[in-house]
């Protein structure tokens, strides 16, 4: 987390949180969604707007985090603002010779298991974090596979937030609450 977040949070420590207006879709682009857009439905169905500043991004992914209900957040100065997932909190990016990373710029994760659900998506557990493959490294995956570095084992979509203890709609848990 930046300092200057810390410091805010210690500065303002009683910010409400908010819901509802930050996604992250499955190809691990951001999405800013206005009062609005949410009328209009839940993420991902109605998505707002793609972040696209590069130091926004950057910020986003460096006070990115999970609370311990397992819901996720950016921590914006002294404000939380909890993410809508569209599939898993964190997208990974693998490369031609299998080294992956994160949406977020995580370098060099270290892969420790490897799933696919029933839709063929692969998701990968790297330093204790769940993620879903971006789609466009489907063709490096398959060749870790084949090399025999990885073993998909089955898993169903709708099982994952319970078996890795993440919540993909803070928003829904927070009116259920």
């Amino acid at each position: 987390m930046d300092e200057i977040v810390k410091q805010a949070l210690i500065k303002w420590p009683n910010v409400p949180h908010v819901h509802g207006w930050l996604g992250l879709d499955a190809r691990g682009q951001w999405w800013l969604r206005d009062a609005g857009v949410q009328a209009q439905g839940p993420f991902p169905h109605s998505k707002g707007t793609l972040v696209e500043h590069e130091k926004l991004l950057a910020f986003i992914g460096r006070n990115y985090e999970a609370d311990a209900q397992g819901q996720w957040f950016f921590q914006n100065g002294p404000q939380r603002v909890y993410v809508e997932l569209e599939n898993t909190p964190m997208v990974w990016r693998v490369d031609a010779q299998g080294a992956v990373c994160s949406h977020t710029g995580m370098p060099q994760a270290q892969v420790q298991d490897c799933w696919m659900d029933d839709e063929g998506r692969v998701y990968l557990r790297c330093a204790g974090v769940l993620g879903v493959v971006h789609s466009q490294d489907m063709v490096h995956v398959a060749d870790v596979v084949e090399q025999g570095h990885w073993h998909p084992q089955p898993l169903a979509w709708d099982a994952l937030p319970q078996r890795f203890q993440f919540v993909r709609s803070p928003q829904r848990a927070a009116a259920q609450a």
